[in-house]
């Protein structure tokens, strides 16, 4: 997991929020949710967003240990730049290994990771904490699979195979929506399951912000516990994303919905066996599997 100046601040920041004043603690909150917003905005602009004054927002950046609200906008800043640049320089290695002729060493390379990171998931997860967020799903009145980007190829998976047994789960966004589109009715009774890794997507952070002012609950795939999804969620489970790949490997969030989908699917009423036997019994007999 990367440990840049805008992770080691969060995370002093989450530490320290407890003891904080009433606008200190409701600053801090914005920032922990919205670091993007940090990072773009004037203090000015930033306190108007979080509903506190200016000062204390230069208050809470001295709290953090910089000098100023120069230095701590600097950090979240720093971070959007150097993902750009990381992602640009794997790209350039990856080249590197093809015109080398290099690829059985990318290859060993590549399996490797794969291996570390499902094996990195499954030793960093609990998984009495996946059953309580499976049986938060199997509970729930409308459960929410968001993922956009290279998230919504996973979130498809998780619904599709879903749907088979539960007429809960709903994939979002739906095509022409935004995320909140697709949230506009969530409320107490319902799960938002929301997928999101570095660089982390606004849309996405918009659509937990709504789920968790709604008091629904949030469960989290991500790639760090302070990243702004996180921070946002009841359950929270990370999964290493790095690998020689230029971009997020996803390897071990498949593995991780993939169990997490057979807790809920074990945990539920004995009826879903007969929805997914109604649900193939329909296709074979429609002829859509092929059969020698």
């Amino acid at each position: 997991m990367r440990e840049d100046s805008q992770t080691r601040v969060l995370k002093n920041l989450a530490a320290m929020l407890p003891d904080l004043s009433p606008q200190l603690k409701k600053a801090a909150g914005y920032v922990l949710e919205h670091p993007e917003r940090v990072a773009l905005g004037t203090v000015r602009q930033t306190g108007s967003e979080a509903g506190v004054h200016p000062n204390s927002l230069v208050q809470l950046a001295r709290l953090a240990g910089f000098d100023g609200y120069r230095g701590f906008r600097e950090a979240f800043a720093r971070h959007i730049k150097d993902g750009a640049r990381m992602i640009r320089g794997r790209a350039r290695e990856l080249q590197k290994f093809g015109t080398g002729g290099a690829h059985d060493r990318l290859y060993n390379e590549l399996a490797a990771k794969a291996i570390s990171n499902v094996e990195t998931m499954f030793a960093g997860n609990d998984p009495v904490a996946l059953r309580r967020a499976a049986d938060a799903i199997v509970a729930a009145e409308q459960a929410y699979i968001l993922g956009v980007g290279v998230g919504y190829a996973l979130a498809h998976n998780f619904w599709y195979v879903a749907h088979m047994a539960f007429r809960n789960v709903i994939q979002i966004p739906r095509p022409g929506h935004l995320p909140i589109d697709d949230l506009a009715r969530v409320g107490r009774n319902d799960v938002l399951l929301a997928i999101n890794f570095y660089p982390y997507r606004t849309d996405v952070l918009a659509a937990t912000d709504l789920a968790r002012r709604r008091r629904a609950t949030l469960i989290s795939v991500t790639d760090d516990r302070v990243s702004p999804v996180a921070l946002a969620s009841q359950h929270v489970f990370v999964t290493p994303v790095e690998s020689p790949q230029f971009f997020t490997s996803l390897i071990g969030a498949a593995a991780l919905l993939e169990t997490l989908l057979s807790f809920v699917v074990a945990d539920a009423d004995k009826k879903v066996l007969k929805q997914i036997e109604t649900f193939h019994k329909i296709r074979y007999d429609s002829g859509v599997y092929f059969e020698s």
